[in-house]
């Protein structure tokens, strides 16, 4: 009998740690995470969760410990592979679109910086849209959507690239909770589909048991608890 083997390991984080001048932040933090799958990091303000998302983003580097994508490693403390080249895509709580941009015009920013061509650049775009149900609001200025409707703009450009790695700041915690759960449904769906590796930050255990395969629990700057959502 054929025996289906396990996903190879997207992110490997080992003995990582962080601090701000005498403060530790983070401390001896050790993940995998397998290809594929979501991990949520749940805690509350202050845990260290979004400080290590920003480590895996390439916005900070690690005062000791190494982070790994794939075989290749993307951080150390001599190392830090600016996040352009880390092949993530990423999702703020506060939407991050450019006003003066149209819906369009935010989704094909990454393509743009990738010096993809006119032409592939239009058909991704159209894409992402049509996966986050937008296809009809692309000349749209982002003061002319709803907060859920932003949300899903910026969902759209952190997809369009086609990242290896996607990760989440909280992303929903803007939104009341009606639309919370129908976006963390949404996410949920889309993630699946298109097979991605995710990290998601949040506070909320009704939020992380939907969206993620695994759950590590944060406090004080450590994983305190990992489970199976």
């Amino acid at each position: 009998m054929a025996v289906n083997a396990a996903p190879p390991t997207a992110i490997n984080i080992s003995g990582l740690g962080h601090q701000f001048d005498t403060h530790q932040v983070l401390d001896d933090i050790n993940l995998r995470v397998a290809a594929g799958t979501t991990l949520a990091l749940l805690g509350p303000s202050g845990c260290g969760k979004s400080t290590l998302l920003k480590l895996l983003a390439g916005l900070l580097q690690p005062s000791h410990g190494h982070i790994y994508f794939g075989e290749r490693l993307i951080a150390s403390p001599s190392l830090c592979i600016p996040p352009e080249q880390r092949n993530i895509g990423m999702v703020f709580q506060d939407y991050a679109l450019w006003p003066h941009m149209s819906v369009a015009q935010n989704v094909d920013f990454p393509l743009q910086m990738r010096r993809v061509t006119r032409i592939e650049r239009h058909k991704r775009v159209a894409a992402a849209l049509e996966r986050v149900g937008l296809s009809d609001f692309a000349a749209r200025k982002p003061a002319e959507l709803s907060g859920g409707q932003q949300q899903r703009v910026a969902l759209a450009r952190a997809i369009v690239a086609q990242p290896g790695i996607l990760l989440f700041d909280e992303p929903l915690s803007n939104l009341d909770r009606d639309l919370r759960e129908s976006l963390c449904r949404d996410i949920t769906r889309l993630l699946a589909q298109l097979h991605t590796t995710a990290i998601y930050v949040t506070h909320d255990r009704a939020e992380a048991s939907i969206v993620a395969q695994h759950i590590a629990y944060m406090a004080k700057g450590r994983i305190v608890e990992f489970t199976a959502s």
